[in-house]
C-alpha cells in the first residue's frame, strides 16, 4: 500500500502554531468571589469567566461557610488577596504586624521621613497618672534629641562631603539628610507613630488576627481587632468621588439608568466578610506563652545574662535540644547557648517536658508554634539594634524567633554621633530613658512592663535567633552588605558571612559579599 503524505497548508500550518492555552488577568472582582471561582477549578469543568458570570457575593458566602469552615478546605483562603492600610500605630505594634512569614507590606521608612511631627502613641497606663507623665516627658525629650541631633548630624556630613559640581543641591541635601536620619533614628522610641499597607491572602490575615489578639500588648491586641473589622466592614473606595459625578450626570439624562447605575458602581464591597470573622484570639499561644515563661525562669534562676558575640553562628544541636532551647529562648534574655548549656544540665527527662509544653494546648486546628520550625543549617543568635533589626526583619525565608524588647542589652551609637563628637549628648539621652523604662516597669500594675517597652529607643539592642538555608545566608550576605545600606546590618550581614566562611572555608568564595572595612561614599544611595 503506498504511502499517504498529508498536505498541510499554510492556514492550517498557522492555526497548529497558534497555542491553545490561555492566559488572562482579572480585575474587578471581590476577593472572596475571586477565591471561590478559582477554588470551582477543583469542583467543576467551568472556565474562569464562565464562573464570574454564574457567581455571586451570596454563594461565594455559602460555598466559603461550607467548604472552608464545615469541611476545613483552608486553602482557599490564600486565593483571596486582601490590601490593607494601617495608619498611626506605634513602631512596636508595626514590628508585631510585620512578624508573619507569608506577609507583604511595606512600612514607613526611618531613612527618608523624618518623623519629627509623626507624633507617639502613649499605651494605657489606666489610672497611673504619674506614670503616664513620666513617659509623655522622657519620650518628648527623644523627641527633642531626635531634632537636634539629626540637624548637627546633617550639618557635619555637609562639612566633610563636598557637593560635586554636576551634583543638583536638592538631591545633594536630601542624600546627606537620608545618611543623617541613619543615625538620629536610633533616639527614636517605640512609641513613634508610623504607617504601613499590606496585602495578604485571607488564610494569612486570619492567622495574623488570631495572633494579635493574644498578643501581650494592649495596643497590638486592639489593633488585631480594627484588622479584623476592616475585612468584614465596607472598604474604602479610591473612586468613590468620581464616580458619584458620573452617576450624577447619568441622572441628568436618565434617572432610572442612574439609579442602576449607582447600585453597580456605589456598592459597598466586604474584602473578606466570610473568611475572617471568626477570628479569635489564639489560646494555644496564650496558654503556652505563659507556661514557657515559667519554665524559663525556673530553668535560668535569674542568672545573669552572659556577654556573647553580635552575631553567632551555633553548631548543630540534637532535635530534642535545638527545640527545647528555642522554645525557651523567645520567653526570656539570656543567648541561645546561655539557655542550651543549661537544658544539657537539666537531663534529657527535663528536655521532653519543656517540648511537651510547647504543645500541650494545641487545638485541633492550630499550627505548630513557629519555634518547632527547626533543623535547618545555619542558626544565627543575632544582637542588634532594633533599628537595624526592623531592616533584617523583612527577610521572609528565615525563621526568626524574636526576644521581647529590653534595655539590658545596652545600647550601639552610631560612627556619625561619634565622629561628629555627639557622644555625650546621645548618651545623656540614652541613659536617662533606660532609668525611665526602669521606673515604668516596676510601677506595679496591669502591663507596666509592656508599657515601658514603649519607650525604648531604636538604638537599643534586641535579640533574634535567624535560622535558614545555604541559599537564604549568602543572600542576606550579599544584599545587607551593600554600601548603601546602613552601617548596622551591614556590619552584621558582613558578620554572618565570616561566620560561615571560617567554619567552612570552601564555600567563602561563593558570597559575593562588600567589604564592610572599605570607605563609602556618603553621596551614592
Amino acid at each position: 500500500m503506498p504511502e499517504v503524505t498529508e498536505i498541510v497548508s499554510p492556514a492550517n500550518v498557522a492555526q497548529s502554531e497558534k497555542p491553545a492555552v490561555e492566559v488572562f488577568a482579572v480585575y474587578g472582582v471581590e476577593p472572596e468571589v475571586l477565591a471561590y471561582a478559582m477554588a470551582k477549578y477543583s469542583r467543576s469543568a467551568l472556565s474562569m469567566k464562565e464562573s464570574l458570570k454564574e457567581i455571586n457575593q451570596q454563594k461565594a458566602e455559602k460555598f466559603l461557610n461550607t467548604f472552608y469552615f464545615q469541611y476545613g478546605h483552608r486553602s482557599i483562603a490564600d486565593l483571596a488577596h486582601i490590601a490593607l492600610a494601617i495608619e498611626k500605630l506605634s513602631i512596636l505594634a508595626a514590628i508585631a504586624v510585620a512578624d508573619e512569614q507569608r506577609w507583604d507590606g511595606q512600612e514607613r521608612s526611618t531613612r527618608y521621613q523624618d518623623f519629627r511631627k509623626s507624633g507617639y502613641s502613649t499605651p494605657d497606663f489606666g489610672g497611673d497618672e504619674e506614670s503616664r507623665g513620666a513617659f509623655r516627658a522622657g519620650i518628648d525629650r527623644l523627641f527633642a534629641e531626635y531634632d537636634s541631633l539629626s540637624l548637627k548630624v546633617f550639618e557635619y556630613l555637609q562639612s566633610i562631603t563636598p557637593k560635586p559640581e554636576e551634583m543638583k543641591q536638592d538631591a545633594y541635601e536630601r542624600t546627606l539628610k537620608a545618611r543623617a536620619f541613619d543615625a538620629s533614628r536610633y533616639l527614636l522610641p517605640l512609641a513613634t507613630n508610623t504607617s504601613l499597607g499590606e496585602i495578604v491572602n485571607a488564610r494569612t490575615l486570619e492567622t495574623q488576627v488570631a495572633h494579635l489578639l493574644a498578643h501581650t500588648h494592649k495596643e497590638v491586641r486592639v489593633l488585631g481587632e480594627l484588622l479584623k473589622q476592616a475585612a468584614i466592614s465596607p472598604a474604602y473606595n479610591a473612586n468613590a468621588e468620581s464616580l458619584r459625578e458620573l452617576v450624577k450626570q447619568i441622572a441628568a439624562v436618565s434617572p432610572e439608568l442612574a439609579e442602576r447605575a449607582d447600585r453597580e458602581l456605589l456598592r459597598e464591597v466586604r474584602v473578606a466578610p466570610t473568611l475572617v470573622k471568626y477570628a479569635d484570639p489564639n489560646t494555644y499561644e496564650i496558654e503556652t506563652r505563659r507556661e514557657l515563661r515559667q519554665a524559663a525562669a525556673e530553668l535560668m534562676k535569674n542568672a545573669p545574662v552572659e556577654s556573647a558575640d553580635a552575631v553567632d553562628l551555633l553548631e548543630e544541636d540534637p532535635m530534642e535540644v535545638e527545640l527545647a532551647t528555642t522554645l525557651l529562648y523567645q520567653h526570656c534574655h539570656y543567648s541561645y547557648r546561655q539557655i542550651r548549656k543549661e537544658i544539657a544540665a537539666a537531663g534529657e527527662k527535663r528536655c521532653t517536658e519543656i517540648i511537651d509544653l510547647g504543645l500541650r494546648h494545641r487545638g485541633r486546628h492550630d499550627e505548630m508554634l513557629r519555634s518547632f520550625s527547626a533543623g535547618q543549617q545555619f542558626r544565627f543568635d543575632i544582637l542588634m539594634d532594633i533599628g537595624g533589626f526592623r531592616d533584617m526583619h523583612r527577610h521572609r525565608r528565615c525563621v526568626q524567633i524574636e526576644q521581647e524588647f529590653t534595655a539590658q542589652h545596652g545600647y550601639d551609637t552610631p560612627p556619625e554621633i561619634q565622629a561628629a563628637k555627639l557622644s555625650p549628648q546621645y548618651d545623656a539621652a540614652m541613659q536617662s530613658v533606660a532609668e525611665l523604662v526602669e521606673r515604668l516597669a516596676g510601677a506595679g500594675t496591669p502591663e507596666a512592663e509592656e508599657n515601658s517597652q514603649y519607650a525604648i529607643p531604636l538604638g537599643y539592642r534586641k535579640r533574634c535567633l535567624f535560622k535558614m538555608d545555604f541559599a537564604e545566608a549568602v543572600y542576606i550576605s550579599e544584599l545587607r552588605t551593600g554600601p548603601a545600606g546602613h552601617t548596622s546590618y551591614r556590619n552584621v550581614a558582613y558578620a554572618m558571612y565570616e561566620a560561615v566562611a571560617k567554619r567552612y572555608p570552601a564555600l567563602a568564595k561563593y558570597f559575593r559579599v562588600h567589604d564592610v572595612k572599605q570607605p563609602v561614599d556618603l553621596l551614592k544611595r
